[in-house]
């Protein structure tokens, strides 16, 4: 009885790591992702976004008499919990249940991207872009350094990250929201097709 008891559950752990080892489809992942938002607020009337989260923890970490960081950042210690959440959760999808598989992408595609130079079967993150070899080249300091600059200060002169505005501001009618989400969009069309072609040829 015991071991039919041990068999069984190990039919349901081997299951259930299958279920969250493969790759969620769009309606089922996207849903759940929404749902954070009522959640959220349900629970304690707390905003999704984690742009926020880097004041805390410069506020935290780094503590001088700047008046931008002066502000009770213990009130929001759940942001920080939240974001260390999405690190543990990327790490545990990342690494332990990681899928060996490329991302299945269209021959367009993989031809468009081998026509900048870039090869589609080195993985997610190609090595002629993300790699310490090829870092501190103009076109990649361009793309990485000047890129993560602009998503900071994009993020601070939009009042918002893409999680907060995408999600929660669309999910409470905010008119601001929504144009910057038209923008987001915008202008990662623009950039794939025109900008970062003109940088890697």
């Amino acid at each position: 009885m015991q071991n039919a008891i041990f068999v069984h559950s190990c039919t349901i752990m081997h299951s259930f790591f299958q279920l969250i080892s493969n790759p969620w489809p769009w309606y089922v992942s996207g849903p759940l992702i929404g749902l954070c938002v009522p959640v959220l607020l349900i629970l304690g009337n707390k905003p999704l976004g984690i742009s926020s989260t880097l004041k805390q923890f410069c506020a935290m970490c780094f503590p001088a008499n700047i008046e931008f960081f002066k502000f009770d950042w213990k009130a929001g210690m759940w942001k920080v919990y939240f974001v260390a959440g999405l690190f543990i959760g990327g790490f545990i999808g990342g690494f332990i249940l990681n899928d060996p598989n490329l991302p299945v992408l269209s021959p367009s595609t993989i031809s468009d991207i081998n026509a900048m130079g870039v090869s589609h079967q080195q993985g997610i993150l190609p090595a002629e872009i993300f790699s310490w070899g090829t870092l501190f080249t103009w076109k990649n300091l361009l793309i990485v350094a000047g890129g993560s600059f602009l998503v900071g200060f994009g993020t601070r002169y939009a009042g918002g990250c893409t999680s907060g505005h995408g999600i929660y501001g669309l999910a409470t009618f905010q008119l601001p929201s929504l144009i910057a989400v038209i923008t987001f969009f915008a202008f990662g069309i623009l950039s794939a097709n025109f900008l970062l072609p003109l940088i890697l040829k």
